[in-house]
């Protein structure tokens, strides 16, 4: 099916969780928006009871490291968006309200599969507003050291993500995609965080990974996997660096049509190749209108408009 139209909501969902990085407790309310409202973040919780709106928007990016945090820590920031945030890309949800009472999003058990669950429990439903896309008209790329990400011109949005770890456990992985729906669901949304064992004294001095255990991330030991479960995928971990890349490029603003490939890449060369796209008018342009777009939301295709409306949190 293409998509047209912008879509929501059909009704108000709640998660609530702790942070991966903050250990908080949170409470996630996902409310239905009218069109063109966009994905934005009501943040409450804040000192003096001043809540704050914040746009999920490249421009409002403030960190990149181990996770995309949005807002300004002094007046309110969101942290860990990534996983959430590719969940309504990869749905094709366009408009929402997401209020959150806390510093960082609920990992859960660290995919977007929990989002996208939550999602489908109340379905989506048309804005009666056009679908606008941003179309890649010159390719553009950032580096750093050996890594490096970039896109260029295409008809679709397709993914081509490569890590590199150099052990054995991980080692090298590369996965292509193009994204729809079905892909989305199928390929990436149950893929989960991981972390090193070797790494959690230095990252718990650092203020990371305060909420981190088996429950919410594949633990990498020096023989293996520790988690008993084991992989969800035998790729699980580049899957999961395609499902983090998907969250950071849905900042954007609007679906995007271009080719997407990046070599040992992360939230901060997500940002740094939304920034240079961002950087020359000549670079991109907007389209109305589904090319090749899926929902997959059988009862889309019969709802009527949603009418605008003020979200009432």
């Amino acid at each position: 099916m293409r998509q047209n139209q912008q879509t929501t909501l059909r009704d108000t969902v709640t998660l609530t969780g702790c942070g991966v990085h903050s250990g908080e407790d949170v409470r996630l309310v996902l409310h239905p928006a009218e069109a063109n409202h966009g994905i934005v973040f009501l943040r409450t919780g804040l000192p003096g009871g001043q809540d704050r709106l914040i746009e999920a928007s490249h421009l409002a990016v403030s960190a990149t490291e181990l996770c995309t945090v949005v807002g300004e820590r002094e007046t309110g920031a969101v942290a860990t968006i990534e996983h959430l945030m590719s969940a309504f890309y990869g749905l094709g949800v366009d408009n929402v309200l997401v209020e959150i009472d806390g510093v960082e999003v609920p990992i859960l058990d660290g995919s977007a599969g929990p989002f996208v669950d939550a999602i489908d429990q109340v379905g989506l439903a048309f804005c009666g507003a056009p679908r606008r896309y941003l179309k890649v008209l010159r390719p553009v790329r950032v580096t750093q050291g050996k890594a490096f990400a970039e896109l260029r011109p295409a008809d679709e949005f397709r993914l081509d993500v490569e890590i590199d770890f150099g052990d054995g456990v991980i080692g090298r992985q590369r996965k292509t995609l193009t994204l729809s729906n079905h892909t989305f669901r199928r390929e990436i949304s149950r893929a989960r965080t991981f972390g090193f064992m070797r790494d959690v004294e230095r990252l718990w001095k650092a203020g990371f990974a305060l909420g981190a255990s088996l429950e919410n991330t594949v633990a990498v030991g020096e023989e293996g996997v520790i988690n008993p479960e084991g992989l969800r995928y035998a790729d699980e971990f580049v899957r999961h660096k395609m499902l983090d890349a998907v969250g950071d490029l849905a900042l954007a603003g609007y679906p995007l049509l271009g080719a997407y490939r990046s070599y040992c890449g992360g939230h901060r060369l997500n940002f740094a190749v939304l920034q240079e796209l961002f950087s020359d008018r000549s670079n991109y342009t907007f389209v109305e209108g589904a090319p090749r777009r899926e929902v997959g939301y059988a009862e889309i295709a019969n709802s009527i408009a949603v009418p605008a409306y003020a979200p009432d949190v």
